[in-house]
């Protein structure tokens, strides 16, 4: 797989522009990113598989003309995540990482994800058991494993999912392990130590009165795991 040739783990910290302003999109995207911020995580929910309601492709596609370079990780929270693939791959979606809980063909929805030219990633929510991922392991990019029940921002980090990590860490030791939900720079130490190297902060950075010592916090909390 072409990302396997020569990667390094390495400490990646994606903001959930869930907790920015939306109204300020990107500016809040370019700010970020310049204190730090490798990934925009993007969270787009249906409001049918999660009781939430975000944005969908086209408020991708308007922030990649503003913000031509970023990484945008895209976490479809979506009943039918096939559906969207080709919307999301138009509007310049980096990695796309459907829900496993969702589709009934993981590996068909991995090899359309990777045909339109996006990285595949997979995630399962805190009562989907690990044992359901690991045959994904190996053919995604990214693992995302839930701490919070997905939805909604500010919710509190479930410790008992870095069990799930340990077991993904076992299976693989390159592919990316992404943690979501109530983690911050004072608990990234715990996913890291777990075998997590992608964190996804929400109201952490974005409500933090210095957002750049929030990144540096859990990009050095990360560090000292890997």
């Amino acid at each position: 797989e072409f990302w396997k040739m020569s990667r390094v783990l390495k400490s990646i910290v994606a903001p959930s522009v869930l907790s920015a302003n939306f109204a300020k999109l990107a500016d809040e995207s370019h700010e970020i990113v310049s204190k730090g911020a490798d990934w925009l995580h993007l969270d787009v929910m249906d409001g049918h598989f999660v009781p939430n309601l975000t944005f969908g492709a086209p408020i991708v596609k308007s922030l990649r003309k503003e913000c031509p370079d970023y990484f945008f990780d895209c976490h479809l929270m979506v009943s039918k995540p096939e559906q969207w693939v080709k919307d999301f791959a138009a509007a310049g979606t980096n990695q796309y990482t459907f829900h496993l809980e969702a589709t009934s063909d993981a590996d068909k929805l991995i090899e359309e994800i990777k045909t339109a030219g996006m990285l595949p990633g997979v995630s399962i929510k805190p009562k989907t058991p690990v044992e359901d991922v690991l045959p994904f392991v190996d053919k995604v990019h990214t693992v995302l494993i839930m701490t919070v029940e997905p939805g909604f921002g500010g919710q509190k980090f479930m410790a008992d999912m870095m069990d799930k990590v340990r077991i993904v860490r076992e299976k693989s030791s390159t592919v990316n392990i992404q943690v979501d939900g109530g983690v911050g720079p004072d608990n990234a130490s715990v996913c890291a130590e777990a075998g997590a190297n992608v964190v996804v902060a929400g109201t952490a950075v974005f409500g933090a009165p210095d957002r750049k010592a929030a990144i540096d916090g859990i990009r050095s909390a990360i560090n000292k795991c890997i």
